[in-house]
């Protein structure tokens, strides 16, 4: 034996910590306590009551509810391993995973470090210094720019030598942060400034590469494995070309892009980077690959993925129990020739986020969560969990398996139809829209796949919207139903029709709704009437008979605000039937200023009395670490203002009411 090796020694423990939360702490959990280890969770004062949280054998709470005040602070997450016997540390996938400084305090405290060696972090990590390893294992690259100099001039003369376009790219981190996709020399300067802005504030760091843009390609991963004795596998490739601001929302594997020929090649080279780097644990090498074949590194992600699961479904591996060996001092249990791929999978990121105004984030309270039946979703949420505005806006992932493409592909927009997350805004819609568009059912979605059907995607079409203001307005009036009404003996019985008007999805909507007799609603919308015959109600659904088709809504609602499902459709809306108008404000506007979003007030950008006209900017608030400008929705006067720069805010608050101004 090669005496090097024989001197490596095993590295047992017994308790791990997992140093994040949510259904990324679950995740991990779940296959510790499967293979017998004790857990450790930690936790903000804001997660105090978190699903991770009560799971566990032990927590502790490491600080405030900001990242940096507890999920980054890494003397707080070592003090609480040392305060609860754990011996070990999973870094989970986010935050602190790809910290070189956290695995080296680690290792520092005498914790197995689940996850590569901190210097293997450290090289991996940075952009420009990943690419030169790479490229010296005899990884293609794409062409690009990785200099120390980074002067205006000198990324010009770099930038018409890649040849435009070109991709800005922050040196220091990912997430999409810090990148820019500039198609000429004139956006250059003005792209220059906002990525290293961005990156200075996201990692500390405004240093930046350039790359050529690769148009439209796919985004390809291989996920690879090493251990500390020179082995290394690879499990396939994910495509994950379905993005929204350069972070990912559907993953598949294989890829429907990726032929058995290509697929030995870039795995062969993948492996041939894991061992020219000796590297130890989890990764993943992210490629770009064009429309001739032809395929690119781009970084090295040295940690599991979020998207993970998509490849246990078709290897038929735990990943984390793969981690928890090789961090033991395991030798990798499986070699090349053992790993065979069956069918396919497809996961989705289900998001607390309106795609109707660009993915802005959202928080508060889910006041309904059901999970469907028969397909995976990975979560720590419940009926009444809060989702902060603190963290990431992700808030569960729906994964399907099926023995082709297509079967996967239903069974996930079935099970996504019948997931009930109402209370806050998801992009669940959104995601069944992509999932039934024919070019993501063929195969063709490439990174530019959800610009290029914006509008089709976000549902911005008014195909189907009618029945939905119908059954709309039929909720709005059966929500505040006792549910026990039949049983009751109460009729319900109105001589009269019931104005109601109501904001659905952000159109205003005028409607009648009167009880006829044996259960039956006739609602007067847009000049038609609908009849439908309500069969029960619950605290969540109403069973409903329209134009002879019986099935079901649920709803959620939390004060005028009212959340519903119908037909895998979810939409929301609020209640304007007793909403006065200010005095002078425009028509088809109350004069008030709501917050889209639970979140921290970061600028007052007026005061009280001053004049503002309407699209003024108003108010900052940030939330899900990115910060929302709130304008004026009319032009008028501001009045008192009760808000005051650090406060929170929720959803739907009044944060600033316009009135007309006054006129002589």
């Amino acid at each position: 034996m090669n005496p090097k090796i024989a001197a490596l020694k095993p590295t047992p423990f017994r308790k791990i910590l997992i140093a994040n939360r949510g259904e990324i702490a679950l995740r991990v959990m779940r296959t510790a306590k499967c293979l017998g280890y004790g857990t450790v969770a930690v936790f903000s004062t804001a997660d105090a009551g978190a699903r991770h949280v009560r799971e566990a054998d032990q927590a502790v709470c490491i600080g405030g509810p900001l990242p940096s005040e507890s999920y980054l602070c890494i003397g707080a997450i070592v003090d609480a391993a040392k305060a609860s016997g754990a011996d070990a540390v999973h870094p989970g996938y986010g935050f602190l995973a790809e910290n070189a400084d956290f695995a080296q305090a680690c290792h520092d405290a005498g914790l197995v470090f689940i996850g590569p060696s901190p210097d293997a972090i450290r090289t991996m990590g940075h952009k420009a210094g990943a690419k030169q390893v790479m490229a010296q294992a005899g990884v293609p690259c794409v062409p690009g720019y990785q200099g120390i100099d980074q002067g205006d001039a000198t990324m010009l003369a770099e930038a018409k030598r890649i040849r435009f376009p070109v991709m800005i790219k922050a040196v220091a981190g990912g997430g999409g942060r810090g990148m820019r996709f500039v198609p000429d020399e004139k956006s250059l300067p003005d792209m220059l400034r906002a990525a290293r802005s961005e990156a200075q504030n996201a990692f500390g760091d405004p240093n930046v590469i350039l790359e050529r843009a690769i148009v439209e390609p796919h985004h390809i991963e291989i996920q690879v494995f090493g251990d500390r004795y020179g082995n290394a596998i690879h499990l396939g490739e994910r495509d994950c070309s379905v993005q929204r601001r350069h972070q990912k929302l559907i993953e598949e594997a294989p890829s429907p892009a990726v032929s058995d020929d290509l697929r030995a090649r870039m795995g062969a080279t993948a492996v041939a980077a894991v061992k020219a780097i000796k590297y130890e644990g989890a990764g993943t090498l992210e490629f770009l690959l064009d429309g001739a074949g032809n395929y690119y590194f781009m970084e090295m992600n040295t940690r599991l993925q979020v998207e993970h699961p998509v490849t246990e479904a078709i290897a038929g591996v735990d990943l984390v129990e793969l981690q928890l060996r090789i961090a033991r001092g395991e030798t990798l249990p499986l070699r090349q020739q053992d790993i065979l791929f069956r069918g396919h999978a497809i996961e989705v990121r289900l998001c607390a986020e309106d795609a109707r105004q660009n993915f802005m984030p959202q928080s508060g309270r889910m006041l309904l969560w059901k999970e469907p039946g028969g397909i995976r979703v990975e979560t720590a949420l419940e009926s009444g969990s809060d989702v902060p505005p603190y963290y990431d806006s992700m808030i569960a992932k729906v994964i399907a398996s099926g023995a082709t493409r297509d079967e996967a592909r239903r069974k996930l927009k079935t099970g996504l139809d019948d997931l009930i997350a109402l209370g806050i805004t998801t992009n669940q819609s959104f995601l069944g829209r992509c999932l039934d568009h024919p070019v993501f059912a063929e195969g063709r979605a490439t990174t530019g796949f959800v610009g290029a059907h914006a509008d089709q995607l976000r549902g911005s079409t008014d195909e189907g919207q009618e029945r939905i203001a119908v059954v709309a307005a039929l909720l709005l009036h059966v929500s505040a139903i006792d549910p026990n009404y039949r049983r009751q003996g109460r009729t319900l019985a109105h001589k009269l029709s019931i104005p109601l008007r109501f904001d659905l999805d952000g159109k205003k909507t005028d409607a009648s709704l009167a009880k006829a007799q044996g259960g039956v609603f006739r609602i007067e919308l847009d000049g038609g009437s609908h009849e439908l015959f309500v069969e029960s109600i619950d605290a969540s659904s109403v069973r409903f008979k329209y134009f002879g088709v019986v099935e079901t809504a649920y709803f959620a609602r939390n004060g005028a605000n009212l959340f519903f499902n119908y037909r895998g459709s979810v939409s929301s809306f609020a209640d304007l039937s007793h909403v006065a108008v200010l005095r002078g404000a425009a028509a088809g506007s109350d004069g008030r200023l709501r917050a889209s979003m639970n979140g921290r007030v970061v600028s007052i950008l007026v005061k009280g009395g001053d004049v503002v006209a309407a699209g003024q900017p108003v108010v900052v608030i940030e939330a899900m670490k990115m910060q929302h400008v709130h304008v004026a929705p009319v032009a008028g006067t501001i009045g008192k203002l009760d808000l005051k720069e650090g406060d929170q805010v929720t959803t739907g608050l009044v944060i600033a009411a316009i009135s007309a101004p006054q006129t002589m």
